[in-house]
């Protein structure tokens, strides 16, 4: 969602490790703005243990690298859109 790249703004330089696919933030990390601000990194997405749910690609929390199926997931998608607004209506 960009929290680690928010901060290395703020911090005006690389505090944190960013990347473009979900899972670079393994771990909490406290980044000392200045003297009085203290802003905390952490992962974005807690994944459950066993098989990720069809919606785990919607949140971000599956790279689509990873995907078996990419057919669920964007029927998942296709769900949730008014027909009209696929044009389907």
């Amino acid at each position: 969602v960009g929290k680690s790249s928010l901060i290395n703004s703020l911090k005006r330089s690389r505090a944190c490790g960013v990347g473009a696919t979900p899972g670079v933030t393994r771990c909490l990390q406290a980044v000392q703005l200045d003297r009085h601000i203290q802003l905390l990194d952490c992962p974005g997405v807690v994944m459950e243990t066993g098989t990720p749910s069809v919606a785990a690609p919607l949140r971000g929390a599956l790279a689509p690298q990873r995907l078996r199926d990419p057919l669920s997931p964007a029927v998942a998608i296709l769900r949730r859109c008014p027909p009209e607004q696929v044009g389907w209506g």
